[in-house]
């Protein structure tokens, strides 16, 4: 799970501090002496630490929240504030421009997951309604410009290609491609090297003069903690780009990029790779971030995924039906959704006062394989007649399903416990037709 070691560790300083009676000065140094060790530990910059820590220390020793009746609360805002000003303060949205196509150039080292990244911004693009295309202008990684063919078919993208001609001439004839097939985005997959140099830099430069982009996203590895500020201010100062995205922050991420990039580079976070899947990235929302951080969790991300994630017409149907027609298909259908929404350790972490009681934890991420293989074994009258399963039938489709009947019992009173959740939603409320009427 991203940040939980900072996670775990701040949500230790800051319950030391708030669960005292009444907040003194002393006492908000001490706790902030505890935070910066946290920060610092997460591999967060000095210089970002000592001056969140100051800011932070001022506002909490202020006469309005020592004096409050709920110190604790005016620390925990407090902090969340500053943090989600630290990391930009409100989500920064790609620019588009005035003339067609928009292009944006993205740019990074060697194995910061570029490429994929390309795929995973023209997937996301693309069910916002944009019509994307990929160009391969990495000519020197082996394979890389057919990996980046192969990313693009998954996500139903073209990929313009010309080999290992001169890249700056491949973008250049990339633009013109996007005209004549009605593309109105090209993502440009530049090369990388394993460390920074003159020969890199100067065909960026070269790639960037020729194309003019709308912007140029600097791809960073967040596993790589301060040196990803470090590379990336190398990268403004001779490129010049204008927006970050992060790779990799579902995993255990000390947190020094997210954390500090917005305040030494002084460019936004733009978007967040959240996975392997080609799915599995968002835009960065700062005041969400920080709330995950904190532990508060993030409910408007795990909103949007539901939204994203459920066929709105499936849903509306199943709201107009009673909880007696509900059947296994419509629960099988259910849980294929989902599994959408990305890791059950993702999802939990987004519940308010989960996010640090998960550390540690190891969550079944295969739970829904076993409940799946018992539905897919059963015939369709038993899908749609749960009824009818008797003792002998419900022995059949454990052997059909490589499980036990105990497994099988056990569905079946799971979907008896979503039936009766169901009727309870429903609340029993007519109108005076007479008609059921869904209280949501």
């Amino acid at each position: 799970m991203a940040f939980e070691g900072l996670s775990q560790k701040l949500s230790t300083a800051l319950s030391n501090l708030t669960s005292r009676g009444k907040l003194t000065e002393q006492a908000v140094r001490e706790g902030m002496r505890e935070v910066r060790l946290a920060l610092l530990e997460a591999d967060v910059n000095y210089l970002v630490v000592k001056d969140f820590c100051k800011k932070v220390t001022e506002r909490c020793i202020g006469q309005s929240v020592l004096e409050s009746l709920s110190p604790a609360q005016h620390v925990i805002k407090i902090v969340n504030e500053e943090m989600t000003l630290l990391m930009g303060g409100q989500n920064a949205r790609l620019t588009w421009s005035s003339s067609v196509p928009t292009i944006y150039m993205l740019c990074g080292l060697q194995g910061s997951g570029k490429t994929t990244m390309a795929a995973k911004l023209a997937g996301h693009l693309q069910k916002a309604g944009k019509k994307p295309l990929l160009a391969a202008c990495d000519i020197y990684r082996p394979a890389a410009i057919k990996q980046l063919q192969v990313v693009g078919e998954q996500v139903h993208v073209p990929v313009f290609e010309k080999g290992v001609q001169d890249p700056v001439k491949t973008a250049s004839e990339a633009i013109e491609h996007a005209r004549d097939y009605s593309r109105d985005v090209l993502i440009i997959d530049t090369a990388g090297r394993l460390h920074i140099d003159t020969v890199l830099m100067e065909e960026l430069r070269r790639i960037k003069a020729a194309v003019k982009p709308q912007e140029v996203l600097f791809v960073v590895d967040a596993m790589t903690g301060q040196d990803a500020v470090t590379i990336a201010k190398t990268f403004h100062e001779n490129l010049g780009i204008d927006g970050v995205i992060l790779t990799k922050l579902d995993g255990d991420t000390r947190g020094g990029a997210a954390l500090s990039i917005k305040a030494v580079v002084g460019k936004p976070i733009k978007f967040s790779g959240i996975g392997e899947k080609l799915s599995d990235i968002e835009p960065f929302h700062p005041d969400r971030m920080a709330g995950r951080i904190l532990g508060m969790g993030d409910m408007l991300t795990l909103i949007e995924k539901a939204q994203e994630a459920f066929d709105a017409e499936e849903v509306e149907k199943l709201r107009r039906r009673s909880p007696k027609e509900l059947t296994l298909d419509d629960f099988l259908s259910q849980m294929q959704q989902m599994k959408k929404m990305g890791s059950m350790q993702s999802m939990l972490s987004m519940l308010p006062g989960l996010g640090n009681k998960l550390a540690g934890m190891e969550l079944d991420e295969n739970a829904m394989k076993k409940p799946e293989a018992i539905i897919r074994s059963m015939t369709k009258r038993e899908r749609a007649n749960p009824g009818i399963l008797n003792a002998s039938r419900r022995k059949r489709i454990a052997m059909g399903s490589g499980t036990t009947v105990q497994d099988v019992n056990a569905l079946m009173r799971q979907f008896g416990q979503a039936k009766a959740m169901m009727k309870q939603m429903m609340g029993n409320r007519f109108s005076k037709k007479g008609r059921m009427r869904m209280p949501f």
